[in-house]
């Protein structure tokens, strides 16, 4: 068995996922949203990701990590703030000695639902499907399990 933590990067809201894979048999555990607050100054809020994803880690003992890949936005300003914020989670999983794996958008959606540009309403679709005990209550927590899934569909399929 291997468990895996999913992570959609964000500085107000970090989607994250935790699934166990045995084989092609998936099993939801747990998965939520960490929520920075807004008002605090940036270096606040990355702590805050930074503590929360470790607490995470630390409750759930993730085998492995899938986190996607930060895109470049119109917003240079966005981009970066994006990358501070999954630089925040990259560092707790580290620091746990857990592996890595980076994935581009496009790559996640694929792996779920073989269209690379599927819109958020045929991910969760999938999402569900795959995962009948998982019920994301925001896009940030259906993001963060389908990057948990998507890894396992690239690991078994190598797409």
């Amino acid at each position: 068995m291997t468990r895996v933590i999913g992570i959609d990067p964000g500085l107000l809201h970090t989607g994250w996922a935790i699934i166990d894979s045995i084989g092609a048999n998936r099993k939801y555990v747990a998965s939520g949203v960490i929520l920075p607050p807004k008002t605090d100054t940036l270096p606040n809020r990355l702590d805050f990701i930074f503590r929360e994803v470790s607490k995470i880690c630390d409750s759930f003992q993730p085998d492995e990590c899938s986190i996607e890949i930060t895109f470049v936005n119109k917003n240079p300003k966005t981009t970066l703030i994006l990358g501070h914020a999954r630089a925040a989670a990259i560092v707790a999983i580290a620091n746990k000695n857990i592996s890595i794996y980076e994935y581009e958008p496009n790559k996640i959606k694929k792996a779920l639902t073989s269209a690379g540009h599927a819109d958020k309403d045929q991910v969760y679709k999938m999402v569900r499907m795959l995962l009948p005990m998982a019920y994301p209550k925001t896009a940030d927590e259906s993001d963060a399990i389908a990057i948990a899934l998507a890894h396992t569909n690239v690991s078994i399929f190598n797409l």
